[in-house]
């Protein structure tokens, strides 16, 4: 393993998701909503390309408009969750699809897409 001694990786700043033009309502209703992530107010130099920005503790997601959208199916966020069957629960209840995947070791996680098909990661380590 080398190691640069000039730099240091700290962590992702955000991760940006693509969606369709005038999706910005739905993603509302997903990451504000649904996963109480509150909405950030975009730099006025970024406002006119659409979409718009969520944070909570820890993690901070772009939805950025793409003329030409087509959702991810395999590449994907991983988001940590403390509760994930709460999650799972509230995901149901608003009629979420959602699949469970038990391969990764010492984590319980599924899968869910959001309104637009990205495909969603979210897991918690098992005790």
């Amino acid at each position: 393993m080398t190691l640069h001694k000039e730099f240091r990786i700290e962590g992702f700043h955000h991760v940006l998701l693509a969606i369709p033009e005038g999706g910005e309502e739905q993603c509302r209703e997903f990451w504000g909503q649904m996963l109480g992530l509150t909405e950030l107010a975009k730099p006025e130099t970024l406002i006119g390309r659409g979409g718009c920005w969520f944070r909570g503790d820890g993690i901070e997601i772009h939805l950025g408009v793409e003329a030409d959208f087509s959702p991810t199916r395999k590449a994907h966020p991983a988001i940590l969750v403390t509760d994930l069957v709460a999650l799972a629960n509230r995901f149901e209840a608003n009629d979420v699809a959602l699949t469970w995947d038990d391969a990764f070791l010492g984590f319980d996680r599924f899968y869910a897409n959001d309104p637009f098909g990205n495909r969603i990661e979210f897991l918690q380590p098992r005790n």
